[in-house]
């Protein structure tokens, strides 16, 4: 087979694995694009409920009293599920209330019955003060990581569809690389840059921006749609420990600790759980604090150095009974193929390069975005030609075909 009829089938192949993903690719790319950024426009945006004028002198209140307050404003009908506790005197505290429905209350047609509540109230750590309950599972950035990661469809549907269409363009994008491919020295240089005049028609324009803005991106979209992969797809996770840790299946046991059921009875010494977080970590930037959903569960508390939460953090199991630890480890203790997946979202995201990184990711997730449109118009501009084109073409005279017959 000629390289000409193999670079045909992988168009045709290209063509259609296009017109198949391309919706799923673009609600995607984009709100990946709109995530990016969440960490700082949310701190502009929402600087009245996440941030204060200290008092001089004040202590804070127990994390115990914030939860009451917190519960006694949002209703006692709401389950408590988490609490961010910053130690920055600036700083809010926000306790988290957040109900998901597995199919039993109701029939679950998309993400409004996925998720039946989720609230954020967000409080005032020296006066208990609540000053924003959010609606989180309507906020704008809850929205969009939803939409990114389910087209905010029900959980176990669009994951899926998300899943497939990543995996997708994967392919898209390795195609495309062998389409973009050029004969010679003289074709790859209209390959590399935009050379357009005045006279340069749009269809031109549109096949140059799908074509070398694919190609400088294609590196980058590559690593973001692995990274993407990793949470879709087990085998894509376990591969990448696979060859994190040299071609071993290193399995750590990381079994949750159960609780004795004898002291379910108790009250739980959250309090008395901070007191010791403080003392163990006085340089700790911020904890986050998961509490147990059923009696037998520990509490689960990340106390995080940083403002990034990888490689700087300890994360705890704990007796919410008796306050004793069970359970300590951070990134240290991990092995080779647990640190890639550890690193795995703040490498999707860019963060792991700062803000320059940010703005790469934001950038190739623009172009990733804009791939499907583009590769539309020229098969949508190609379509339109080849019909005009039969549309034009002059039948044969009626005294021509008689005489044939």
């Amino acid at each position: 087979m000629s390289t000409v009829n193999i670079k045909k089938i992988i168009g045709k192949v290209h063509l259609w694995l296009g017109l198949t993903s391309g919706l799923v690719v673009f609600i995607v790319a984009i709100t990946g694009c709109l995530w990016v950024f969440q960490d700082e426009i949310r701190t502009w945006v929402y600087k009245d409920r996440m941030y204060i004028d200290p008092p001089q002198d004040a202590v804070r209140l127990p994390l115990t009293s914030l939860i009451k307050d917190a519960q006694e404003k949002l209703g006692e009908q709401y389950d408590l599920e988490r609490a961010y506790y910053p130690t920055a005197a600036n700083e809010t505290v926000y306790i988290q209330f957040r109900k998901f429905n597995e199919g039993d209350d109701k029939t679950i047609y998309w993400y409004g019955d996925y998720i039946d509540y989720f609230y954020k109230v967000y409080l005032n750590p020296f006066t208990g003060e609540v000053l924003k309950i959010e609606d989180t599972k309507w906020e704008f950035f809850n929205v969009v990581i939803w939409t990114h990661f389910t087209l905010l469809l029900p959980y176990s549907i669009g994951h899926e569809i998300v899943g497939y269409g990543i995996l997708i363009f994967v392919i898209m994008l390795i195609t495309g690389l062998v389409l973009w491919w050029p004969k010679n020295r003289s074709a790859a240089k209209q390959r590399f840059w935009f050379k357009w005049k005045q006279t340069t028609r749009w269809k031109r324009k549109n096949y140059d921006l799908h074509n070398i803005l694919g190609y400088y991106a294609m590196v980058f979209a590559l690593v973001i749609a692995t990274t993407g992969l990793v949470w879709s797809f087990d085998w894509v996770a376990d591969s990448v420990q696979w060859l994190a840790n040299g071609g071993k299946n290193l399995k750590t046991n990381h079994s949750v600790p159960t609780i004795p059921l004898t002291e379910s009875g108790q009250a739980h010494r959250v309090d008395s759980v901070m007191n010791t977080m403080f003392i163990r970590h006085p340089d700790a930037r911020y904890f986050y604090i998961r509490f147990p959903r059923k009696p037998e569960s520990p509490m689960s508390i990340n106390a995080t150095m940083g403002h990034h939460g990888y490689g700087n953090y300890i994360r705890y199991q704990i007796n919410p009974y008796s306050a004793e630890i069970i359970e300590e480890s951070g990134f240290d203790d991990l092995n080779n193929g647990e640190k890639a997946i550890a690193l795995n979202y703040p490498i999707h995201v860019g963060s792991i390069l700062g803000i320059p990184g940010k703005f790469l990711a934001f950038f190739v997730s623009l172009i990733s975005a804009s791939l499907p449109v583009t590769g539309f118009m020229i098969w949508y501009g190609r379509a339109q030609k080849k019909r005009t084109k039969r549309s034009t073409t002059k039948p044969l005279p009626k005294t021509l075909l008689t005489a044939n017959h």
